[in-house]
């Protein structure tokens, strides 16, 4: 696998990846809680993709198959959590919208961009991690409970535009 900053050309294969995942919640194949037309849209690509936080991983044969947000911005909401390690904001990093394709689903991919975002945080000096994910999202609970991340909480919150979303705070220190 290869992990790396997205260049302009990743931009319509990480739109193609949440559109699947759009259409795979809306078929009620998997719940992750996002919608379509609010969270995540190619805005939200373009936006990560202009700051320089948007990364992607590719197999083996060059395909992308996720893409996550990496930095250290902390949503508003995280003020809220009962967060077991005080730390400053320059020693937290943030991964966002983790979205492995849903083609490529229960291959580890996700487990392996946790670990490149881990990795990630290390070199740049930062030894908290802070995430978060959907109460009703079990497969990522379960998996970020698997690599040793914490809730820190569970805060009722308007997630970029959708109502009522039950947001889990998640920690790990390195």
């Amino acid at each position: 696998m290869i992990f790396k900053k997205a260049s302009a050309s990743d931009i319509p294969s990480i739109c193609r990846i949440y559109d699947d995942i759009h259409t795979a919640e809306e078929s009620g194949l998997i719940f992750v809680g996002w919608r379509r037309g609010l969270y995540p849209t190619d805005k939200t690509v373009l936006d990560s993709f202009n700051r320089g936080d948007l990364f992607v991983e590719k197999d083996e044969n060059g395909v992308i198959v996720a893409s996550a947000i990496i930095n250290q911005i902390q949503v508003p909401d995280y003020s809220k959590g009962k967060w077991a390690y005080d730390a400053k904001d320059e020693e937290v990093m943030v991964l966002h919208t983790l979205a492995v394709s849903p083609s490529f689903s229960a291959h580890g991919y996700g487990k392996a961009f946790v670990e490149f975002y881990e990795n990630h945080a290390a070199e740049h000096g930062c030894r908290y991690l802070r995430m978060d994910t959907n109460a009703g999202n079990s497969r990522a609970r379960a998996m970020y409970k698997k690599l040793g991340y914490s809730e820190a909480g569970i805060i009722p919150t308007v997630f970029n535009g959708i109502e009522g979303v039950p947001l889990v705070l998640l920690e790990k220190a390195l």
